[in-house]
Formats: structure tokens, sequence, C-alpha cells
């Protein structure tokens, strides 16, 4: 076992965990985070993205050790006071929320980008939602949500 020291949504947590520990299991099975999905266990979905130092990440594809000391931020941390985020709001005014499955990592995706971009062009933003996958919605309205966070920015 491996101890790991973890900022989660900005609450930090000590766990003893297996080193071969996927971050999404860490998430989903130990700290009740489940607005992480997985959906396909090998990176190509993106229904797993959470934010890490910063970065949006496949949590499957991560193994929590490497996390130790890191900030992670979750779905469930866009709205800590059970409030909407701006761009959780965007999505549901833009109808980008269809069965759901995919949202959690598009808005982290968004999220991710938005903090290092706040203005990004239409290209930037598909290039960020290029790993996460939607059987539903066909990107439109997704990318139209956050262009109306980002066109808020001005």
């Amino acid at each position: 076992m491996a101890r790991v020291t973890l900022t989660v949504n900005d609450r930090q947590v000590t766990l003893d965990v297996h080193p071969g520990e996927r971050l999404v299991d860490t998430l989903r099975d130990r700290l009740g985070l489940t607005g992480t999905k997985e959906g396909c266990g090998v990176g190509e979905c993106g229904a797993c993205t959470v934010v890490v130092d910063g970065d949006a990440v496949n949590s499957c594809l991560v193994l929590t050790v490497q996390c130790d000391g890191a900030a992670i931020l979750t779905v469930e941390g866009l709205a800590p006071a059970g409030q909407l985020s701006r761009l959780q709001r965007a999505f549901l005014e833009h109808g980008a929320v269809q069965c759901g499955f995919c949202t959690p990592g598009m808005l982290m995706s968004a999220t991710a980008l938005l903090a290092r971009n706040p203005r990004p062009t239409r290209e930037e933003i598909r290039a960020a939602l290029a790993g996460n996958l939607c059987r539903c919605t066909g990107y439109e309205q997704i990318v139209q949500a956050v262009e109306a966070v980002a066109n808020e920015a001005e």
C-alpha cells in the first residue's frame, strides 16, 4: 500500500491505496464522487475526465499514486454549494445535455480550457473537447455552451 495525500475539490484527503489503483476508482469507490464516469477504461471516450493541477486528464489512465500532492477537481467541485457553475448552466441553456453520460467529462475539459484561456476560439474549443465522445448531442450545442461562457468573459 502507498499513502497519498490529494486535494479533491478543495478538500484534503489522505488515503492508503494499492500502487496499481486508478484515479477513477479512487474518486468513485473510495471518495464517493460518482460524477466521474468510466466509459471505456482505455482513455478513448473522455467520460472520466477530471482536472489535475489545471490539466484535463483521463482518470482511467492515471494511477492515484501519481497524483500524490495534486489538486484534483471533479464535476462535483463545480457546484460545491449546490449552485450550478456558469458553465453547467450554459450546458442546460443550450441543450448540451442529452443522456448525460459524457457531460461530466465535457464539463471538466471545458473547465480546464476556460481556466487557461478564458476567450477560446471555436476551433480551440473543439480541440479541447476532441478527447470527449458524445453519441447524443452532435457536439454543436456543447461548443455553443462553452462559447457562451467565453463570450461572457469580455
